[in-house]
């Protein structure tokens, strides 16, 4: 495998390993080529260090990764990461497998919570969340995302795909936007990810002493650069609980879980429907903070999307269309007026009681008509009234009730893991689950297993349900 290193913060350099390479081998390639020794160096990826008796394929290094070696001078950072890493030995904590292997997927609010998520509940120890391989990437460019199984848990809109893609999560420094940061702790919910100045860390950049983590996403579809971001898209995620779509009612692998009381789930395609009907219908909803969105498409009071980038799941031409209405709608907020000429559109804002309106030859057509009426200016009373350009919505996209009770995310969470005691799937001895995590060990035969799957704990557990 190639994998790029930039030492020191200089350009990266591919160098060419085995995938049971350790990164011990790593640093000793980097240290002959630099002339320094190999254990002086540091090898940082994803917001951690990697410890050298790992392998490369065992730290969810994928092609073509790009990882920083750092040799921090002498009197720098180091013994304070020294101290970050004691406190996490006496806290419990175990070591981050990964930051890509985080399951975020359970720490959403309802929207009449505080913020924009919620720190993840029942985890006992803090479990020291890790995120999803990379290894999706490579389903994804064969499967796309309808009928994909993987254990991705994070999803963006990517600009290069111009599509929803599996992601990944990264961090940077704060100060100086290197990914150099080692950090304190794991995130643990998306208010951890989202909001700034959660997580601290240490910048092991010679020369700053930034420790304020900055966490940002990618696409995983593809190699891509630090400099190449991509929008997080938080309410999109793996459909683990096998939730059904409350407009189809069918079961699909990826889907949008409104941030709800109920946490309705719906499937991309009827989500993108739901879309597009209620764009049709000029029913998108104003809020002063969001901007134009949708509620849960079940009728959840105070549900608004509050990242609109989910949208982008309509296309580039129907998202296109969004954009124009927002636009519209904020200009007859303010009394202006859209011409009603036939391929013009252009926005006006004529002067108050004037009822003669010109459209402008520079952005519009020229187009000279009554602002009562919207047909061709004329002298006398009006023969025709406008139609109002919205009104209650139509019946085009309805929800059933029965359907809206069964697409509910928390309450299928509750529905899998209301059994208090499974067997051990070695010994089979009775185990009883009181809280925390997933990841259970068997008090006689000590073999650590999924209590949702009932199989030996592996990292896709890990990426799909740790949390409940």
């Amino acid at each position: 495998m190639i994998v790029f290193v930039r030492y020191n913060l200089g350009p990266g350099v591919a160098v060419e390993l085995q995938e049971e390479a350790s990164v011990a081998k790593l640093k000793e390639v980097v240290g002959s080529q630099q002339g320094v020794r190999p254990e002086q160096l540091r090898v940082l990826f994803a917001g951690r260090e990697l410890q050298s008796t790992s392998t490369l394929q065992g730290c969810d290094l994928p092609e073509q990764s790009t990882v920083h070696v750092v040799l921090p001078p002498s009197g720098s950072s180091s013994s304070r990461l020294l101290l970050l890493q004691e406190r996490l030995t006496r806290g419990g904590q175990e070591e981050q497998d990964s930051l890509t292997r985080l399951d975020l997927s359970s720490s959403r609010l309802p929207a009449t919570s505080t913020g924009l998520a919620v720190i993840l509940k029942g985890s006992e120890g803090g479990g020291g969340g890790d995120g999803e391989t990379e290894e999706a990437r490579e389903e994804a460019q064969t499967a796309g995302l309808k009928g994909m199984r993987t254990c991705s848990t994070f999803f963006v809109y990517c600009k290069s795909c111009k599509s929803v893609q599996p992601g990944k999560l990264r961090v940077r420094c704060r100060s100086c936007k290197q990914t150099t940061l080692t950090l304190s702790r794991g995130p643990s919910s998306w208010d951890d990810v989202l909001l700034p100045s959660r997580i601290h860390g240490v910048c092991q950049s010679d020369g700053c002493h930034g420790n304020d983590a900055d966490f940002f996403m990618k696409c995983a579809s593809h190699p891509t650069s630090d400099e190449d971001l991509s929008v997080a898209l938080d309410l999109i995620m793996t459909n683990t609980r096998d939730v059904p779509c409350i407009a189809c009612t069918d079961v699909m692998d990826v889907v949008l879980v409104f941030q709800c009381s109920e946490r309705h789930v719906i499937c991309l395609d009827c989500f993108r429907r739901y879309c597009q009907t209620r764009l049709n219908e000029r029913q998108f909803v104003h809020h002063a903070v969001i901007g134009f969105s949708l509620p849960c498409a079940a009728g959840c009071v105070d549900s608004l999307i509050k990242e609109l980038h989910h949208f982008r799941i309509l296309g580039e031409d129907q998202y296109g269309r969004y954009l124009q209405y927002g636009a519209e709608e904020c200009l007859l907020s303010i009394g202006g007026l859209i011409c009603p000429s036939p391929g013009c559109g252009a926005g006006l804002l004529p002067p108050d009681g004037i009822r003669r309106v010109e459209c402008d030859r520079q952005l519009g057509c020229g187009f000279v008509f009554c602002r009562d009426c919207r047909e061709g200016y004329h002298e006398g009373a009006c023969q025709t009234l406008p139609v109002p350009p919205r009104g209650e919505a139509s019946q085009g996209f309805v929800v059933g009730e029965e359907a809206s009770f069964r697409g509910r995310w928390d309450q299928a969470s509750l529905l899998l893991i209301q059994e208090s005691t499974k067997r051990c799937p070695k010994c089979s001895v009775p185990v009883e689950r009181n809280g925390g995590c997933m990841h259970m060990q068997c008090p006689l035969c000590r073999a650590e297993w999924c209590w949702l799957c009932g199989v030996s704990w592996n990292r896709e557990c890990m990426g799909n349900h740790w949390f409940g």
